[in-house]
């Protein structure tokens, strides 16, 4: 036969157990509050945190639209290209001696070239490229 139920220290064991669940669900219902107090500079430091990674460039893939030495003809067609998706983001960037338009943030390869499909009948020269993307902002 056990004898745990008959000896006092298995009683006392069994009474604190008791006391700690009853005080463990009345401190859990009897508030519903909670206030957290901290240093502000915890929360310049969170907020520093924050914007350093949100500018952190990742490796994807953007679709090349036009190339070339002449500048006003790469304003021209980032300019037509804003006006037909003014949704997807443009870059002009100069890369000696050319100016490139890029456009779109891709995670994907594949979704680079659902984009490259779309744009083909009105930019029939672009193609894709790896390039480091901006995340895109969630909603």
């Amino acid at each position: 036969m056990n004898n745990f139920h008959k000896s006092p220290k298995s009683l006392i064991f069994l009474c604190l157990m008791a006391f700690f669940c009853y005080k463990t669900h009345a401190q859990i219902s009897d508030s519903a509050k909670v206030e957290i107090v901290q240093d502000y500079k915890i929360r310049d430091l969170l907020e520093k945190h924050i914007e350093i990674n949100s500018k952190v460039p990742i490796k994807g893939y953007r679709v090349k639209i036009h190339f070339g030495t002449d500048k006003n003809k790469a304003k021209e067609v980032k300019g037509a290209f804003i006006a037909k998706f003014p949704d997807v983001p443009a870059y002009e960037k100069y890369d000696q001696p050319n100016f490139n338009i890029r456009v779109g943030d891709f995670r994907t390869k594949l979704e680079a070239y659902k984009f490259l499909k779309e744009i083909q009948p009105d930019f029939p020269a672009a193609f894709i490229v790896q390039d480091e993307i901006e995340l895109p902002a969630l909603n």
